[in-house]
């Protein structure tokens, strides 16, 4: 049986929440009305007259740090909300610490967080239990995600395979899959290296000493402190990681 939030001698007073986390998702608008469109129909299922839908465009769910998360809970706190509705439980957060948080909040107040796809509704203590296994598993997920991403790329760099952007310092080699040295630019890694081991000059000053040497990026334009530091900086990693 789909939950619904409980609330006796009253009109639930209802919002919505929906994100999406890129510029070109929320052009699109497809993700978001998709959203919406779910949000209301467990509104209408729920014989819940829905209020406003907030909207946050093109927001990560790394923090609570956004526009219409903030103003959802402006309103939970000053009591104007009894449910808040999401399509998906990421939507809203994909922190389990920002998930305590809000379930703590809404708790304060009141309010019952209703998961469409889910079919959670935290104003039960089953509910809140569930919401609460799953935000640490979805955490345990994309962790366990991250590190394999990271043993891959380590793996490929120490067998001197292509991932990502070429570091400075090497080139693709004719198979289209192994990196080789490439000479002009670590002659220019050299003279890096001698800048900033040997005398100690800030990236700011090497960048400017690369510039009066001629010297100019892979792209051919004049070298900055940041694109200095990186050069050097990742040349460093894959000479670490291909001579381990």
């Amino acid at each position: 049986m789909t939950p619904k939030p409980r609330k006796t001698g009253a009109t639930i007073r209802a919002i919505a929440y929906v994100r999406v986390s890129s510029q070109k998702q929320a052009d699109s608008g497809l993700s978001l009305e998709s959203q919406a469109q779910k949000v209301r129909a467990m509104a209408t299922v729920h014989d819940v007259t829905l209020g406003d839908v907030l909207i946050d465009a093109a927001e990560s769910a790394a923090s609570l740090d956004r526009p219409q998360v903030q103003e959802l809970l402006r309103r939970v706190r000053a009591r104007e909300v009894d449910a808040v509705y999401i399509a998906k439980l990421d939507r809203i957060t994909r922190s389990v610490r920002d998930l305590d948080e809000l379930l703590t909040t809404f708790r304060k107040y009141g309010v019952a967080l209703v998961s469409v796809s889910e079919s959670l509704d935290t104003s039960t203590a089953a509910g809140r239990m569930v919401v609460n296994m799953l935000g640490v598993v979805g955490q345990w997920e994309r962790e366990a995600i991250a590190e394999r991403t990271a043993d891959a790329l380590h793996a490929k760099r120490k067998r001197g395979e292509v991932y990502g952007t070429i570091p400075y310092g090497f080139r693709l080699a004719a198979d289209g899959n192994q990196l080789e040295p490439h000479s002009e630019e670590r002659r220019i890694l050299a003279t890096m290296s001698e800048l900033r081991d040997g005398c100690g000059v800030t990236w700011r000053e090497m960048a400017e000493q690369l510039n009066r040497d001629g010297f100019t990026t892979r792209r051919g334009t004049p070298w900055t402190l940041h694109v200095a530091r990186s050069a050097y900086l990742t040349a460093g990693r894959n000479r670490e990681d291909t001579n381990a």
